[in-house]
């Protein structure tokens, strides 16, 4: 969608509504596109990860010292888990 700064500033909460949404918005002045609205990134959760990499470590340590080393793709196979 494209707007108009002057609309885009009397409309700005609905605006962001509609960003939060996943939509972006690009933000006009005189016909030139200026800036675009786009949802933030989402945070890391810091507590989720910190339980990934424990669930990783539990993986690795339940193989035993007999069991061949761990691999990359099977890390990233662990890290992944849940992921949406």
């Amino acid at each position: 969608m494209e707007i108009g700064a002057f609309e885009a500033k009397d409309t700005l909460g609905s605006l962001l509504d509609r960003v939060e949404q996943g939509e972006e918005i690009v933000i006009t002045r005189d016909g030139k596109r200026i800036a675009k609205l786009v949802p933030a990134e989402p945070e890391d959760d810091r507590a989720e990860a910190r339980a990934a990499a424990q669930r990783i470590r539990a993986r690795v340590e339940a193989r035993g010292p007999l069991n061949p080393p761990i691999t990359i793709d099977e890390i990233l196979s662990f890290r992944d888990e849940g992921r949406r």
